[in-house]
């Protein structure tokens, strides 16, 4: 479907009070490519899915771009007690960020945050472990980064990303998403140094209503989607790989 003729089923479909945008992951990533064709066929650029949701995306704009795809993997450290509110964030490539503030008010202790920061650490690594294989630790240093993901709500994870990006010295930080509000986009825009986001509605509760199969995307699926990239890679004439995912299916 041209992207018009989908900008027009889309505003039909929000007069009738439904928001549904794009029909799955697959088909918002080709989308979301057509955005960044600047950056295609760069050997300074690199493409990192945001796990798990946004790894199937990354992946066809990684295909379009003909550049290389890896993941970044973020752990949220949450609050004893309130663990939903995040005091920090640990990163793929051994990055830590702490909110001082959050810190500090809350009184969360030296000892709270070491135990937090372990326990992430030993799910960040299984996930480092699940998806990169023996893979050597990423490196981004000096590349232009294309952070994507399926969809942003609040902005709070994406934000801790950029921060934890911006201590691996990346020379650019792009954020990618298909679907975004508007409050969100203007945080992130000031975070990073460019942000492409393809629809910007205000009548936003989660990103799974913008989606028509939203499902759930497995490790084994983010792997096997890591695994076709780099075959692509090291096989740049072959034909369009037949790895098909849940979260990413026609």
């Amino acid at each position: 479907m041209a992207f018009e003729s989908l900008h027009l089923l889309m505003i039909g479909k929000q007069a009738r009070g439904v928001y549904m945008i794009f029909a799955n992951r697959k088909e918002a990533g080709q989308l979301l490519a057509r955005r960044l064709l600047k950056y295609a066929n760069r050997d300074d650029v690199i493409v990192l899915g945001a796990p798990r949701g946004g790894v199937p995306i990354a992946f066809e704009v990684a295909k379009e771009l003909r550049v290389p795809l890896d993941v970044f993997v973020l752990r949220k450290l949450g609050v004893p007690g309130r663990e939903e509110l995040a005091f920090g964030a640990i990163a793929s490539g051994g990055v830590r960020i702490l909110s001082r503030d959050i810190v500090e008010g809350l009184g969360i202790t030296g000892s709270d945050i070491q135990r937090v920061t372990r326990a992430e650490e030993q799910e960040l690594e299984r996930r480092e472990r699940a998806y990169r294989g023996g893979k050597p630790p990423l490196d981004v240093s000096g590349l232009t980064v294309i952070l994507v993901d399926d969809g942003i709500a609040t902005g709070s994870t994406m934000k801790a990303a950029i921060r934890a990006l911006r201590q691996m010295r990346p020379a650019r930080i792009v954020i990618a998403v298909p679907v975004a509000p508007p409050a969100t986009c203007n945080l992130l825009r000031s975070e990073a140094d460019e942000l492409v986001c393809l629809e910007m509605p205000d009548l936003f509760y989660g990103v799974g209503q913008f989606y028509g199969d939203f499902s759930q995307v497995s490790d084994e699926e983010v792997k096997a989607l890591l695994d076709a990239a780099s075959r692509r890679r090291l096989e740049p004439h072959d034909v369009d790989t037949h790895v098909i995912s849940k979260g990413a299916r026609q």
